[in-house]
């Protein structure tokens, strides 16, 4: 007869009570776990995050309260948790995870990590501690109403890096001032313009119509003496946009004329970008306001935040907004200058509705407060009880790990609605590693396309290596045969190396760099591809992750073969027995999970088109590579499964 320990067989429970496990995060995902994790009957856990608690954070990360503001997340939730379960121990650390103190050693003391963290950066680097630490790793996330949890173990699941997820984007500022064509180029138009009205003025965040750009332009010849042009004042005084506001004293009419009819109506005149565009419409204060309408007036149903105004409610919201700042900057003094905070109502407000006139403008559909919010503070939303959903599964998923059944684990995907299935929460047996992935592959190459006469060294380090491929303190040498030091994470050891270009190297096409990470255990084989042909603002490209993609070697492999992330001792090859398929618009689901699928002998899995969510940190949509598993005909019925995402 089994033996139980509450609702656990007493094997269970006792390996609970004894292992340590890590939580990196305290915020939405990392209360709700905290408490889960002492309620089930972990006895030993440690807890770390490096912010403070706010104000709003009061609203769904229940283990804290008003008299916690400002205080560290960590160490509260911990203090919180421990009401539950006053006989656990629990470590908190106020620090970052990203800390080089918390290197492969210390994560090798836990028997399992979880994450409940909100920036891809911090889990890029989770990711590699736990391959190197070759240690378990329950990976989670949360937008709005969606919700994923994950499994990842090296040598048996894709890591969290292995499916090419979309990078922050940058965008022209010609597109931003000029020719906008989706809201998040108006949302970051919008704050722009107020750092541009009420924080510090930055002359790369200007928001008045860009006459430089060359797409106004049929002739090289025109566009350079408009560039020359704008860059003299002739006999023209040229005014920031902050002295012009403050010379208005920040009338909100004066400034929603300037900004939303003057400045378009010059658009305009700038005929030759609308030649295959939808022109802009120009709005007129007096206009509007004679034109508004009693029920423009009338309060919509349901969320505030997710309501989305008519054009009358978005100018009256921008008057508000910018009668309030305008009295926020007098009360500081001279020369005082606001910073934007997504939690700050009046500028959240401001942002809303100027990014909404701007979208109305360009014939764009606005955009709720939530959206703008979500979009414009470049944050997952957070929804208390999809937090709560997740961090259940966390917990699941970690008993099945914890009871040497890690097969069985698998994808959770939380559906804002019934699929037509019924079913909110979809299981996906777990992918194995790509055989392409720059991270836990047998051998991480990449093949980076760049201009070696005009990248500087400082570049390469912290645009490619640090921001492209999550690195915290690399060490680069050229394989050049002598071992040249490019990079090193020594301070000022090649400090003299960063304003240099990589051509005063001898870094050519088909050079080949040795970027490690001694604190990730993490070595990457970067091929250089030289091209003079980037597209304007684009600084380099990730030409493909597979090795048959790059440049012949220059130099004897016998060494390079020999590296292993996580284990250099001893490499051992990605255990996919083929390449993936192109990404595509395609999630698999499992059709057998739903009745309790044998762990290891899945149904094979038929595939449907899903439709893609917008990524929650960038905007963009994610994809989901098609799984090239066609051995048998799956049913039917599993092409009424939907809604899926991988959420970051």
């Amino acid at each position: 007869m089994v033996q139980l320990v509450g609702s656990l067989r007493k094997e269970l429970a006792d390996s609970l009570s004894s292992s340590t496990v890590l939580v990196v995060g305290a915020g939405g995902i990392g209360c709700e776990l905290l408490k889960n994790l002492v309620l089930t009957g972990f006895k030993n856990i440690e807890v770390i995050d490096l912010d403070t608690i706010d104000v709003s954070n009061l609203n769904r990360q229940f283990l804290f309260q008003k008299k916690h503001v400002g205080k560290s997340k960590a160490q509260v939730a911990k203090e919180s948790a421990l009401q539950f379960c006053p006989s656990a121990n629990i470590t908190a650390y106020h620090d970052s995870i990203m800390n080089p103190d918390y290197n492969v050693e210390f994560f090798r003391k836990f028997v399992l990590v979880m994450n409940a963290l909100d920036n891809r950066a911090a889990r890029n680097h989770v990711n590699r501690m736990c391959l190197a630490a070759d240690i378990p790793l329950i990976e989670s996330g949360t937008a709005g109403y969606l919700g994923q949890v994950s499994v990842i173990k090296k040598g048996m699941t894709e890591c969290y890096e292995c499916q090419p997820k979309p990078t922050q984007k940058t965008f022209p500022g010609c597109t931003i001032r000029n020719t906008p064509s989706e809201p998040i180029h108006c949302i970051v138009w919008a704050k722009y313009l107020f750092n541009q009205l009420f924080g510090e003025e930055d002359a790369d965040q200007e928001v008045s119509p860009d006459t430089a750009d060359p797409e106004a332009s049929w002739n090289p010849e025109d566009t350079a003496a408009r560039a020359m042009a704008s860059e003299k004042d002739g006999d023209v005084k040229r005014v920031s946009t902050k002295d012009w506001a403050r010379s208005k004293e920040y009338d909100p009419v004066k400034l929603f004329n300037k900004l939303f009819k003057d400045d378009i109506m010059y658009l305009l005149t700038m005929d030759k970008l609308w030649k295959k565009r939808k022109a802009p419409a120009p709005l007129d204060w007096q206009q509007l306001k004679n034109g508004a309408r009693p029920q423009e007036e009338t309060p919509a149903t349901g969320l505030k935040d997710q309501q989305v105004l008519g054009i009358w409610g978005y100018c009256q919201l921008f008057q508000h907004s910018v009668e309030t700042l305008r009295t926020q900057l007098k009360d500081k003094g001279d020369n005082a200058e606001l910073v934007w905070d997504k939690d700050d109502p009046p500028a959240m407000d401001f942002v809303t509705a100027a990014a909404n006139l701007r979208m109305h403008i360009f014939s764009m559909n606005m955009k709720s407060r939530f959206d703008v919010k979500s979009m414009a503070g470049n944050i997952i939303p957070a929804i208390a009880t999809t937090n709560a959903v997740i961090a259940g599964l966390i917990v699941l998923e970690g008993l099945k790990i914890l009871s040497g059944e890690i097969e069985s684990c698998r994808s959770i995907f939380l559906n804002k609605c019934p699929n037509l299935r019924k079913k909110l929460l979809v299981p996906c047996i777990l992918d194995p590693p790509s055989a392409n992935c720059y991270v836990c592959a047998s051998r991480p190459e990449v093949t980076v396309k760049l201009n070696v006469n005009k990248t500087v060294v400082l570049a390469l380090q912290d645009r490619i290596l640090k921001e492209r491929f999550g690195m915290v303190a690399p060490d680069v040498q050229i394989e050049d045969g002598k071992g040249t030091i490019l990079i090193s994470s020594e301070e000022g050891e090649t400090e003299a190396n960063n304003e240099k270009f990589l051509s005063d190297f001898g870094i050519r096409n088909g050079s080949r760099l040795q970027a490690d990470d001694f604190l990730q255990d993490y070595t990457l084989l970067v091929n250089v591809l030289h091209t003079e042909e980037l597209e304007r603002d684009v600084e380099f490209e990730v030409v493909g992750e597979a090795p048959d993609k790059a440049p012949p070697p220059q130099t004897n492999q016998e060494e390079v073969n020999s590296i292993t992330n996580g284990n250099k001792d001893s490499a051992q090859p990605s255990t996919s027995s083929k390449a993936p398929s192109d990404d595509d618009d395609v999630m698999i689901v499992d059709s057998d999970e739903e009745e309790g699928a044998s762990s290891s002998s899945a149904a094979p899995a038929t595939t449907g088109t899903k439709r893609k969510h917008p990524d929650a940190e960038t905007g963009e949509t994610s994809t989901k590579r098609l799984r090239t598993d066609h051995s048998s005909t799956a049913a039917a019925d599993d092409d009424d499964d939907d809604d899926i995402i991988a959420l970051d």
